[in-house]
């Protein structure tokens, strides 16, 4: 936090008069996916709004029309919306709003708390490599600040006047009192050449139409916030109350990014990891309540608070985000989860259907399995018909000696008239004592001929998912195949 001086106080002692309820926003640019620490933003942003019965806005911050895409756009609202993370107001588009930008700058001009400024990059580029090579932070020097004559053409930036002495203080809600001297800031530019407002200036002017009283944002925002407090005061507005929430590291201690495996809030989705697991681990990342560490959604709008905000930046751990996601699919809501394993199992091409049970596969492979994609993947089988079976799965189950276990068991399913787990169980026992064989001996075998490859929940409820007539034409295929390979190769 360059030029600032940061001066620690506990956070649990507030500093300021903060009003209830909170008006808080998100605001995104559009230049990529969501990701995990501008999801945990959203996240914290949120439950403060919904603790205190105030408001969430969402504003997309497209000034950077270059770099803004509508692909990124959708893929932010996506992302929100699969989190659960529903805005009161919005979203707003800053692209939208260039006339109100114009409209404040020109008002700053005609009172003199901005000006124009001509300056050209190489000149720019001058001053801060001077600076640089003195040792010195690199600032604007003010040449155009008292009334610079136009240069012919050439198209001027706007710049702030900002405040040459005294100080700005402000309380952070998680770093406590911070305070920098005007001298350390330089004039900033408030409006591009092109007549696009700059990220400090845009900010100011939506925050204040949009009636934010917090502002929670990472904290690579701090050395921004004594300037914008500036310019709220150069408005004549009262500036919000600020949280600035530490950044999210990588497994090596560095921020956490792509050479991490960071991508989009859509990608876990896709890795098989729940809404609810994700909240839940989001809401922990650099939050605490006491030890609690599962919670439901309503819980961490009920426990939220600043306060339990830690300056300490958090580490991201894929572990125990997956522990958290078995947790969640086994004990928490089942609709949530079925209505994901239903998304996963149609990207498979597998038509949900009534006639699995999806409640009870998803009971069955939660207690083996802790992410919807491996579930999906292994339960294919119970939707589609598999085009032939694993090669290694079948070398070591499909065997001739499998073959008498198999017909001797199919017979008696076929004359099955309950089909249960509780009957199917005493089935399979009674084919293994008859041939004095163990219950894995058919087990496998049984495993490869219903699912294709070894794996699968308990056998007897893999029979009772699977149906009579489907169980009973995979058998009857399982030991075409093996007759096929005993005729092959001879007996």
């Amino acid at each position: 936090m360059l030029g600032l001086t940061v001066i620690r106080v506990s956070p649990t002692v507030s500093m300021s008069t903060h009003s209830q309820p909170f008006r808080t926003r998100f605001a995104p640019s559009p230049t990529g996916f969501l990701h995990i620490g501008g999801a945990r933003t959203a996240l914290f942003a949120w439950l403060i709004a919904r603790h205190s019965g105030g408001q969430f806005v969402l504003r997309i911050e497209d000034t950077d029309q270059a770099r803004s895409t509508q692909a990124s756009v959708d893929a932010i609202l996506d992302g929100l919306k699969w989190l659960g993370l529903d805005c009161d107001e919005g979203p707003h588009f800053q692209s939208q709003r260039q006339a109100r930008y114009q409209a404040i700058v020109d008002d700053l001009l005609a009172k003199g708390l901005a000006y124009r400024c001509y300056c050209s990059k190489e000149r720019l580029a001058s001053l801060r490599e001077r600076a640089i090579a003195q040792g010195d932070k690199p600032r604007y020097d003010g040449h155009c600040r008292d009334a610079q004559a136009p240069v012919a053409g050439v198209e001027p930036v706007i710049r702030f006047k900002n405040p040459t002495a005294g100080k700005v203080k402000f309380f952070d809600h998680v770093y406590g009192d911070i305070e920098v001297a005007n001298s350390e800031l330089d004039d900033l530019v408030i409006m591009r050449s092109d007549g696009t407002p700059t990220y400090n200036f845009a900010v100011v002017v939506d925050d204040w139409d949009m009636d934010i009283n917090l502002v929670l944002r990472g904290d690579d925002h701090i050395n921004n916030t004594p300037r914008q407090i500036n310019l709220y005061h150069a408005l004549g507005v009262s500036p919000p109350e600020f949280a600035h929430v530490p950044m999210i590291l990588g497994p090596d201690g560095k921020r956490y990014s792509k050479r991490h495996g960071a991508e989009g809030v859509m990608s876990w989705r896709a890795q098989g990891f729940l809404p609810s697991a994700m909240v839940n681990y989001l809401a922990r990342l650099g939050w605490s309540h006491g030890d609690q560490e599962i919670f439901s959604l309503d819980e961490l709008i009920g426990a939220f608070s600043i306060e339990g905000i830690n300056r300490k930046a958090a580490r991201f751990d894929v572990e125990k985000l997956t522990w958290l996601n078995h947790h969640h699919l086994r004990e928490g809501d089942p609709n949530e989860a079925m209505d994901e394993l239903r998304w996963h199992l149609n990207r498979l091409g597998c038509p949900t259907t009534d006639d699995i049970d999806l409640a009870a596969l998803l009971a069955l492979q939660a207690e083996r399995l802790d992410r919807l994609d491996a579930i999906a993947a292994e339960s294919a089988p119970f939707f589609v018909d598999f085009d032939d079976f694993d090669p290694k799965a079948a070398k070591k189950h499909l065997r001739p000696v499998a073959l008498e276990p198999l017909e001797r068991l199919l017979a008696k399913l076929k004359a099955l008239t309950t089909w249960t787990p509780e009957v199917l169980q005493s089935a399979i026992q009674e084919t293994a004592d008859e041939l004095e064989l163990s219950f894995g001996k058919i087990g496998m075998p049984l495993r490869v001929a219903l699912m294709g490859h070894g794996q699968s929940p308990a056998i007897n409820e893999t029979l009772g998912l699977m149906g009579q007539d489907r169980s009973i034409a995979r058998i009857e295929r399982a030991i075409e195949w093996i007759q096929d390979r005993v005729g092959e190769h001879g007996a």
